[in-house]
């Protein structure tokens, strides 16, 4: 029975919860065991919710055992990023000057959850204040990858996806603001979608760049991903750039069909820069789409070449405005309380709060916005920034959906690029111009290199989720990826 719950999908483990043919107990009780287990070497996880979680699922099990209505997806633990505000569960961003931190209230995202009746069964880790692109820059340490634990998970949603590809929980949730859920699903081999800017509700996400940031799920396959965004996505009236849309029907969308389509192949995204074996899997999976009936031609978005450097200015200056609230007065780390001047108190608590890479995009936020320079920098970002949604306008015109790999490369060494900035940045070369644009994109497994996943990236039109799901899906089955790191067999 243990292999068996911990090889299903995330809605099969549901249908035998409601079915009664395992209970919520048993199922987290799996979960929380194969946690105990790899945790110790993975690092996937900040904070583990064993108590609350059996106890969760004690009360799912005496409802239905009774009769009583239960939530969709009822008994069905889930990994959360530790970036969204868990009610009387630590939030910590994985830093020092939140390493205590226990929010009043859930984020929307948690609330939707907890309608359909998951269970959290923990917060993952992540980098520091979701800065970063491989889970390096955590005051909790490093994730490891569960395909090589000598190598990284990506980041920033890197606690997540490892989690998903060790088996230690059957979906989770992630965030991304430049690639954070689509670079680490790549890296680890799962499913990864960013939806559209305001599909889902940013209320109780702690802030990095508030006009890229989007929560979105982490899966093992296409139709989990479909009926997660089904229970997260919708308007909430608390989050200001929520899109009064409402809910689709997102797995009665994965037909498979897709003959006529026609997807344009991004030229920028996919020569110079991007490693040989990843062009080879995505090459043969542009090969199986076309014998799916789409027809698919190169196309050029000359804008995308700046997009990494107008990334680097936006980012880092909605981040210095973000994280000014962190100040030691209010709620978090003070470093002392017997300072000589407020201002001292400040300088200590942020020195020794915030990691390198966050006050590193202080730092260059705070000089991008600074007198003299705003028109030069940050104001040139945003022109960058229209221009990539232009190009991204014009392409739709012709292409049904766009593709591309969606990381340059396999998963590097832990320590390989900590220390270069710049190499660690181009991580998200191929993931940053979807978030500039609030367009939605999602990264599916398309093959190995050198043992390693390699992932395969579908951008599509603002609120095109559906149809970027349906073609995952058929993509998905003809690809037929089913490998599994060596921790998922251990």
């Amino acid at each position: 029975m243990k292999e068996e719950i911990l090889g299903k999908k995330a809605i099969e483990i549901a249908d035998m919860i409601k079915k009664r043919e395992v209970s919520a107990s048993e199922v987290t009780g799996l979960f929380l065991e194969r946690i105990e287990k790899l945790e110790p070497e993975l690092g996937s996880f900040i904070t583990v919710c064993a108590e609350s979680a059996r106890e969760k699922a004690k009360e799912i099990d005496k409802k239905i055992d009774s009769g009583e209505k239960v939530g969709r997806f009822a008994g069905v633990p889930i990994a959360v990023k530790d970036v969204l505000c868990t009610k009387g569960i630590r939030t910590t961003c994985a830093s020092k000057i939140l390493e205590n931190f226990v929010p009043v209230y859930d984020a929307t995202v948690i609330e939707r959850i907890s309608e359909a009746s998951m269970i959290v069964i923990g917060k993952t880790n992540m980098d520091e204040f979701a800065m970063g692109s491989s889970t390096e820059n955590s005051f909790f340490g490093p994730t490891k990858n569960p395909w090589d634990k000598e190598r990284v998970p990506g980041g920033s949603s890197g606690g997540s996806a490892a989690a998903m590809a060790a088996g230690e929980a059957p979906w989770a949730i992630g965030s991304d603001t430049g690639g954070s859920i689509r670079q680490p699903a790549s890296l680890c081999g799962i499913v990864g979608l960013k939806p559209t800017y305001g599909l889902v509700s940013r209320y109780g996400l702690v802030a990095f760049a508030s006009s890229l940031d989007q929560v979105g799920p982490m899966t093992g396959n296409v139709a989990d991903c479909a009926a997660m965004l089904e229970v997260i996505a919708g308007h909430d009236r608390r989050d200001s750039t929520s899109i009064p849309a409402q809910r689709n029907e997102y797995l009665e969308g994965l037909t498979g069909d897709l003959k006529g389509m026609k997807v344009g192949i991004v030229s920028e995204l996919s020569g110079d820069g991007i490693d040989e074996g990843v062009l080879r899997c995505f090459r043969l999976t542009c090969e199986i789409l076309e014998s799916l009936g789409v027809i698919c031609e190169e196309v050029s978005l000359p804008n995308f070449e700046y997009a990494l450097s107008s990334y680097y200015i936006i980012a880092p200056a909605e981040a210095s405005s973000n994280l000014a609230r962190y100040d030691g007065v209010r709620y978090g780390f003070r470093a002392r309380d017997n300072a000589d001047s407020v201002w001292e108190m400040y300088e200590e608590t942020r020195t020794g709060g915030f990691g390198q890479e966050v006050k590193r995009r202080i730092m260059l936020g705070t000089f991008a916005l600074s007198a003299g320079y705003y028109e030069q920098y940050y104001g040139k970002a945003q022109k960058i920034r229209t221009l990539i949604l232009r190009d991204f306008e014009k392409a739709f015109e012709r292409f049904d959906i766009l593709v591309s790999p969606t990381s340059p490369t396999v998963a590097f060494r832990i320590g390989e690029k900590v220390d270069d900035p710049l190499k660690m940045y181009l991580s998200d070369i191929c993931t940053i111009p979807v978030n500039l644009a609030g367009i939605p994109a999602m990264s599916i497994p398309c093959g190995l290199d050198d043992g390693l996943p390699v992932g395969f990236q579908l951008m599509g039109p603002a609120l095109s989720e559906s149809l970027i799901l349906n073609v995952s899906f058929a993509l998905e089955e003809e690809i037929g990826f089913d490998a599994k790191p060596q921790t998922f067999r251990a």
